[in-house]
């Protein structure tokens, strides 16, 4: 009667709740006072994950990071899913900001996720599968504290725990 339970850890983001809040972000630099007559852009590209913010200042580029911060976080998505990869001057006298969105687990983060979990002393199994790492045992509040104690560590990861059976 023993059952195996098991769990997975994944950094993968809703897509659609992410081009919702982009999209709310662009409508509130179209309303905000201070972006009227500016050079202001937040560009989506889904197929190298990364977001093209355009902007007159440096200033004005960091408002606009917040702003898209903000209504990522308030889509349910975690502000460690996107980073700044690159600053640089474009033309105009413009700056533009890259911000790469995070939604895989490197091996390199998925081996120290695994080697936190041993060293917490529970009756669990990880083992990496590709992108994720499946976490298993025969009861369901080892999981539960698993999923504690993952949670409190400062991963510098979007983390996600799903599929739990």
């Amino acid at each position: 009667m023993a059952k195996e339970h098991s769990f997975d850890i994944t950094a993968k983001i809703d897509k659609h709740e992410l081009k919702n809040a982009l999209e709310q972000a662009k409508k509130e630099l179209k309303n905000r006072y201070d972006f009227k007559g500016l050079t202001a852009q937040i560009d989506y590209n889904e197929a190298s994950k990364s977001i093209t913010i355009l902007a007159s200042s440096d200033n004005k580029a960091d408002a606009i990071v917040d702003i898209v911060t903000s209504k990522i976080i308030k889509r349910g998505i975690s502000s460690k899913a996107i980073k700044e990869t690159s600053r640089s001057d474009a033309s105009g006298a413009n700056k533009k900001v890259i911000l790469s969105i995070v939604d895989v687990i490197s091996s390199d983060d998925a081996k120290k996720i695994v080697k936190e979990i041993k060293s917490l002393k529970l009756k669990v199994q990880a083992t990496i599968r590709g992108d994720e790492v499946r976490v298993s045992a025969k009861s369901i509040d080892d999981l539960q504290a698993c999923i504690a104690a993952i949670r409190k560590k400062e991963m510098d990861l979007p983390l996600n725990f799903i599929n739990m059976k």
